[in-house]
Parts: structure tokens; sequence; C-alpha cells
């Protein structure tokens, strides 16, 4: 009989897969052994696999040139990682290795360039993309930057006043580009995105504000809708108005000359997955030759924001089950080790799916469970795997340790989830290693944040003084008194 977990997920699924694959029933990801990870620095921990964020900004790159040259597209391509997915040194190094650009949110994002071409890994040439709504310290540091020679940097007007404001900050010719508030899926709340002008109001406020501006240039038109890049009806409709609008943009701005599509490539969320890349980059390409051409306006050059399809297939997470739980005549709790609210907030804040799949024990028989995390919160809960809302684990069994893996986490959980801050019922974030490949292709690991101590929370929460070693008291006093 084919009672095994192994026989389960080769029943479902294809495996093992270009990532996934057994080594003796255990799961290795990447060729990681993640068995030997646990050895090393125990669970709970997330890790950060640091090729793969430049292995996708390849795949990217690729189709993109294919698609140019299949097309005959006279535009060029150019890549920006969004940075609100991951603001960690570590991720902007390795995306900042394959020659491509930045798209900003806010204002201290700014500091984080300004950090970045002091090292070197961004140059003037670089393009800085700055989005999002615009209050007085982003717009301050928007205008440092280009007054310091960053001309490449591009704010994108969101609102009626951002010109204005950058105007009287900026010295100087400088870009800019306008956001397009994008209609919503009918299934949303609102028709509208808040973010960005509509349609209609496009062409008015450049002729309003910008054409006799000369101050300003008109560079760019930024499309993007919260569903992303999906082969359907819907986003294709928007695609084309937004290709009107360009259309229509370009023939009386002559200095109008990139398209930003934004980000919105999914990543692999189940084994199931399948989305064909270049297919869509190919019909991009192509229907965007074809509106201009339609129009007889030169095609743009083209740009992306991709962020979680940069750096999300690079992240883990891996958790003990501790206990289980049988709560009714149908229910088993597995409750591991952490809390799924705080270090995969996107679970329960959205229900977002992600690749899980235990570490070790593949050649058991398995059981159908319910994953609990440890907080005394209702919804700290994981159960929208691939399996029709069911999750199938090996066979919880006291004296077997059971380890289970989260892959594919690594964009927004760490900022949504407030690393290195306070968490939900005082629950510590995980330790955090880093894995690379060293020159001769071997996997090294490198720890990079500690699991959260009692210390750290009670000094975010004021206790830090009541709470110091009697030594260090005397001490901190001393001091106090010394420089009175």
């Amino acid at each position: 009989m084919n009672t095994k977990y192994i026989d389960l997920i080769n029943q479902t699924f294809d495996f093992p897969q270009e990532e996934f694959k057994l080594q003796e029933y255990k799961l290795r990801f990447h060729d990681i052994d993640l068995t030997a990870l646990i050895e090393t620095y125990q669970a709970p921990l997330k890790f950060t696999y640091l090729p793969q964020i430049s292995n996708n900004i390849k795949r990217a790159k690729k189709w993109f040139a294919d698609a140019i040259v299949e097309n005959n597209y006279k535009g060029e391509y150019h890549y920006c990682y969004c940075t609100k997915s991951s603001h960690f040194k570590h991720v902007l190094d390795e995306a900042l290795k394959n020659d491509i650009h930045i798209e900003t949110s806010s204002a201290f994002d700014i500091n984080i360039v300004e950090s970045l071409k002091k090292e070197g890994k961004i140059a003037n040439e670089t393009y800085v993309l700055s989005n999002g709504f615009k209050r007085a310290q982003y717009i301050t540091n928007i205008a440092r930057l280009i007054n310091n020679g960053h001309k490449k940097c591009i704010p994108i007007i969101d609102n009626y006043e951002e010109l204005d404001l950058l105007s009287k900050e900026i010295d100087g010719q400088f870009n800019v580009g306008i956001r397009i508030a994008s209609e919503e899926e009918p299934k949303f709340e609102f028709y509208t995105s808040r973010l960005g002008i509509g349609y209609k109001n496009i062409v008015p406020f450049y002729n309003k504000q910008i054409k006799e501006n000369k101050k300003v240039n008109l560079k760019m038109l930024h499309f993007f809708i919260n569903t992303g890049i999906r082969d359907n009806a819907y986003y294709w409709n928007e695609l084309t108005k937004c290709l009107k609008v360009y259309t229509s943009l370009k023939k009386i701005c002559p200095t109008l000359d990139s398209l930003n599509i934004g980000g919105g490539f999914p990543i692999k969320n189940s084994l199931a997955f399948e989305f064909d890349y270049a297919y869509m980059v190919d019909e991009i390409v192509n229907q965007i030759k074809i509106a201009c051409e339609e129009a007889e306006v030169d095609v743009p050059n083209i740009f992306t924001e991709f962020g979680s399809f940069t750096v999300g297939e690079s992240g883990g997470a891996i958790y003990e089950v501790l206990y289980q739980k049988q709560q009714n005549d149908r229910e088993k709790w597995n409750m591991i080790n952490s809390s799924f609210i705080t270090t995969l907030p996107d679970t329960w804040a959205i229900n977002k799916r992600f690749i899980m799949l235990p570490i070790n024990r593949w050649n058991d028989s398995y059981e159908r469970v319910l994953l609990g995390g440890l907080t005394c919160d209702s919804d700290d809960y994981y159960n929208s795997e691939q399996h029709m809302n069911a999750i199938y684990l090996p066979k919880y069994a006291k004296e077997k340790p059971l380890y289970i893996g989260f892959f594919n986490i690594g964009a927004y959980q760490e900022s949504i989830g407030g690393f290195g801050g306070l968490q939900h019922c005082l629950i510590p974030s995980p330790k955090h290693i880093l894995i690379n490949k060293d020159q001769d292709g071997k996997i090294t690991t490198k720890l990079f944040s500690e699991q959260q101590t009692s210390n750290d929370f009670l000094k975010l929460l004021g206790y830090e003084d009541e709470n110091m070693p009697a030594k260090k008291q005397k001490s901190k006093i001393k001091n106090i008194i010394n420089s009175l």
C-alpha cells in the first residue's frame, strides 16, 4: 500500500522539482542540507538563500531580452528592484550585483540609496524611481539626492500637489513620471486605486502643470494593478487603457520615452504552480509595440519593479512540531515552536499560501492535521496548503521529532512582522541565517541575527533600568553623576 508521505507527494505532484529533492528521505532546498542547518542552528529559524535573488533577476532580464529580439522592439528594458519587499542590506547587495535599478516608496529609502552610493553599490547612472505618496521628508530627501547629482532619480507623481513641492526644493531641471490610478477588479471594495492620477485626468494634468513648465520634463508613465501580472481579461484590458494614455501623451510630450509596468510577477506558492513567464513578457512587449505602431509613436523604454519576484523565492522558515492536540474526532492540531502571526504575517493577514513541506520523515505514514502557533490568538494557525485546504504531514510521534519548512517567504514577512521589534504575545523572532555559495560552488552559512531574548523585549517595553544587573546599574549611576 502507498501510505507513506513520499507516496502522497509523488501521486499528487511532479516530484522532485528544480529546487526540491530528497536525500535519504530528507528534504533539500537548492541542494541545501536542511537537516544539517537544523543541527547547526536549531529550529525555529529563518534563512535567506542569496543566490536565488540573482537567479530570478537573470531569468527576468533574459525573458525581456528574448522578447525584444523576437518582436524587433526598438526600446530598452530596465529591471528595478522594489525595495519595500525587503530593505535588508544583504538583499540589496546581492540584487545590485546584476546591473539593476531601484524603486523607492518612502523617505528613509533615499537614505538607504545614499548609503549604497557611498559604498559604490549605486552610481549616478542607476535609476532611482521614487513612488508613493510624498510628504515633506520624502520630498526633501528626493530633492537632496537630485541636487547632489543623481539626475536619474525620477519622482513618480502621485497627486496634484507633489510637482509644486518638488519644484520648490530641487535646483534646476528634473525629470518626473506620472502614476496611473488603475481601476480595480470588480471584487474589490473600491473601484479605483488610491495611488496615482485617474486615466482621464493625466493628459489635462500634463497640459496644466508640466507642458509649459521649463523646469520639469515628463519622462515616464507608471502603470500597476494590485492583482499583478496575470493572463486574464482584466490585466490585458487595463494594460490597453494604459497604452492609450501613453500614446496620447507621447503625441504632445516629446520628452516622454518610458513606460513603467510595475511589478506583480507571481512566485511559486505550491508544488503545482504553473506560470508561463516567457509568454507573458513576450505578449506584453508585443502589445506595447502594436499600440504604438497604431498610434504612430515611438515605442517606450520598458521598466519593471519586481519586488516579491526578486526576493520572495530566496526565503524560508523551519519550525519543529512540539506537540499534537486532538481537539475532537476529526481535528488534530500540530503545535509549532513559533507563531504564524509573528513570523509569517501574510498567512493570516491576507490568507497567503506558501509552500509547506516536512524536512524529515518522508518515509513515514501521513495524517491530516491543522497547524497552530504559540500565541493565544485564535487566528494563529495555518491551513491553506495546496491539498484542498488540508495539510498532510508525517504522523506525529513524540519520540520522533518532526520539522516542517515554509518556502518562498522572502518578501515582506520581516518588515510586516516587525523585525527586531515587539511580537504578539512576546513570541521571539527566530534566528536568521544567510546562505550563499563560495567561488567553488560550496554552500556557506552565516548567522545574521540571533533569536530575540527577554532582554530585547524588556528594553523595547521600557523595563531596561528596572531589570539591569546591579553592577551595570551602579556603573550607569556613576556615569550620570560624573557628567553633572
